[in-house]
């Protein structure tokens, strides 16, 4: 696991990055990894190239001591290519997933007070997609998630992508998906970055990025000023440097092309965006290229191009070269 930071003192705009833990326990592709209570949980995965079926188990990495330990909780699921997002500070909730043999829609949720996994139920009037992979799940608050991409099983997926509310009720553990409206393109292996919007109507926008050939990015819902509640900057800082950085630099309003299994990370006004595969290349080319959008009038993209060995890109991210010559069953799309 690595983290990038700038160098050259005030004015630089350089950028390096510096490892930060090498274990072997975060050493798996198609996980999901969630901040909780200052720890970053990464759960399931599929734990090298030519496993058959994804992990259950769930590891804690803590950024102040640089330890990661597995936890010790009971009742995991097996899952990868699913999301996760943290609610009501206490529990993690998985969505969707591949379980080994199926595409899922269900709720899963990790407890970190009790340290034990429950299945939370449907409720009454759940209109669940036919299965999920590789989509993104964006927090809105703590009773209400934002699922987005193409839905369907193994044999059979829709030619777009699919937009839900899901809505949660933590005391009851139950869960109940919303189709929206709307579709999208068909995306797999995309990101969504919830943004403030700028201009005469402030409010936020979910953003989709990747996950399918083009450049262009996709509104999968908006918010007006006051609908979504702002946490505090935990990074206020890390917004400074970017906001320098992308004052020194000349942008472009034309984004990456064809990026899948990236990262993304929302820091103020800025989507960062750093690594997976380009769509663009040959398969299992690792991009090590950052991107950085700005939301801020008018919009744009900055490329920051490293040459970056693979001895130091955040795990998560990576894939064993030899994984696509895996099992066909695997919904490695």
């Amino acid at each position: 696991m690595a983290v990038a930071g700038p160098t050259g003192g005030a004015g630089g705009s350089g950028w390096t990055w510096r490892p930060v833990a090498r274990d072997a326990l975060l050493a798996r592709a198609f996980c999901s990894c969630s901040e909780l209570r200052g720890r970053f949980y990464l759960v399931g995965g599929l734990l090298d190239g030519e496993a058959k079926e994804p992990s259950s188990d769930t590891v804690a990495f803590d950024p102040a001591r640089g330890q990661a330990v597995r936890v010790d909780a009971q009742g995991g699921f097996r899952r990868s290519h699913h999301d996760a997002a943290p609610v009501g500070g206490r529990w993690l909730c998985v969505v969707g997933g591949w379980d080994g043999s199926r595409r899922l829609a269900a709720v899963v949720a990790l407890d970190t007070e009790r340290g034990m996994w429950e299945a939370w139920t449907a409720a009454p009037g759940n209109c669940p997609p036919a299965g999920l992979s590789s989509h993104t799940c964006t927090r809105l608050s703590d009773r209400e998630l934002r699922v987005a991409g193409r839905e369907g099983g193994t044999r059979t997926q829709r030619r777009y992508g699919s937009i839900f509310t899901l809505k949660l009720d933590l005391g009851a553990r139950t869960y109940c998906y919303k189709e929206e409206g709307c579709h999208t393109t068909s995306r797999s292996g995309h990101c969504a970055a919830l943004l403030p919007t700028a201009g005469a109507h402030p409010g936020h926008q979910l953003l989709l990025f990747g996950g399918c050939n083009s450049a262009d990015a996709e509104v999968a819902g908006q918010w007006s000023y006051g609908k979504i509640k702002e946490d505090p900057p935990v990074a206020p800082h890390l917004m400074e440097q970017l906001a320098r950085l992308v004052s020194t630099r000349q942008g472009s309003r034309q984004g990456p092309r064809g990026l899948r299994h990236h990262s993304c990370s929302v820091v103020g006004p800025f989507a960062v965006l750093f690594g997976g595969e380009t769509l663009t290349r040959a398969r299992d080319t690792i991009c090590n290229d950052l991107y950085i959008y700005d939301t801020r009038e008018p919009a744009f993209w900055l490329r920051e191009s490293r040459q970056v060995s693979s001895s130091v890109v955040p795990l998560p991210l990576c894939r064993s070269g030899t994984e696509t010559c895996g099992p066909s069953d695997l919904p490695l799309e």
